[in-house]
């Protein structure tokens, strides 16, 4: 069946001399060509869970790892956790739930996605994390000396990172635009002031309203499918 005329049906990975992400709690996680689409818990993020926030500014740490259990236990292969909240110390807040996270076996044989919009809050998950982490996430919006910086510590401390769409022009919008972003982000990671893996790139591409029946919405989904398959074919072990 050929959805549209631009996509023939016909896509097939062919990066196999590229190593797998391969991401780890106290057991591995290792996305390859036949992995499905991977679970990420976010109900230990304080922006999407009010209950989880009102545990977090109550101190009570033993029901917030409660949930982080559960949803291990529901299916989740990694769990995201995020501290940004103007009312708590983030740094803190990120540092204790992961130590305690690295205590409670059950909880962390999964990964853990460090996920904040300030680095000193990634970089101290990043300390104290058990296993291979991922960074939600960097961009280009920061500049380009700064972007190289996180970059080269997200490498040191090993982990993988997602990169967003974004650079100092703002969020890419656009098909053009996303591709635009991505090809230069990705040759700043694996090229020779970084030399990161590349199977460790993790690009969001941004989504935008679909189906509204606005005319300047019309290739939002579109846009964002044919990026998608730009990346798979053009950066070779770069994952959306």
């Amino acid at each position: 069946m050929q959805i549209h005329p631009e996509y023939p049906g016909d896509y097939k990975f062919k990066w196999h001399h590229v190593p797998y992400l391969r991401l780890s709690g106290l057991e591995p996680l290792v996305v390859s060509p036949e992995t499905n689409f991977v679970n990420v818990g976010e109900r230990t993020n304080v922006t999407g869970s009010r209950a989880f926030l009102r545990l977090i500014q109550e101190g009570n740490y033993e029901q917030a790892l409660e949930v982080a259990r559960e949803q291990v236990e529901g299916g989740a292969q990694i769990i995201d956790i995020n501290m940004d909240e103007g009312m708590l110390d983030g740094v803190e807040c990120m540092t204790r739930f992961l130590n305690l996270i690295a205590a409670e076996p059950d909880i962390s044989r999964v990964p853990v996605m460090i996920d904040s919009s300030k680095w000193e809050i990634i970089e101290a998950g990043l300390k104290v994390v058990q296993g291979k982490s991922v960074v939600n996430s960097i961009s280009l919006k920061v500049g380009e000396e700064e972007f190289i910086r996180q970059a080269r510590l997200i490498k040191m401390y090993g982990a993988a990172t997602i990169v967003m769409a974004f650079d100092e022009k703002g969020q890419a919008d656009n098909y053009e635009r996303r591709i635009e972003i991505v090809k230069r982000s990705y040759e700043l990671l694996t090229g020779p002031k970084i030399k990161f893996a590349p199977q460790d790139i993790i690009f969001d591409l941004n989504i935008f309203p679909v189906a509204t029946g606005m005319d300047e919405h019309r290739l939002n989904a579109l846009d964002f499918f044919r990026a998608t398959r730009w990346v798979r074919e053009n950066l070779p072990g770069a994952h959306v």
